[in-house]
């Protein structure tokens, strides 16, 4: 058997890449709810937290969320 090139090792590794191909502004919403769960988008949510975190430089905060920095917006009547 003939070894692979690294470009068509790649190609391999994306055959089953789930894609879908649409006209421009018929693409599909943001919407997951249809079509995963709330503990898959927390998920999803906290693996792009963990990223940013990474990439700003500065270590996760490591406290209680009681404690978490914050402030109550009122609106004005």
């Amino acid at each position: 058997m003939t070894e692979l090139s690294e470009k068509e090792r790649r190609a391999v590794a994306r055959r089953d890449w789930p894609v879908s191909v649409y006209r421009l502004g018929e693409e599909l919403g943001d919407d997951l709810s249809a079509s995963t769960t709330p503990e898959e988008r927390l998920a999803m949510m906290w693996e792009l937290a963990e990223r940013a975190w990474l990439f700003s430089g500065n270590p996760v905060p490591d406290y209680d969320r009681k404690d978490a920095p914050g402030r109550v917006i009122r609106p004005q009547s």
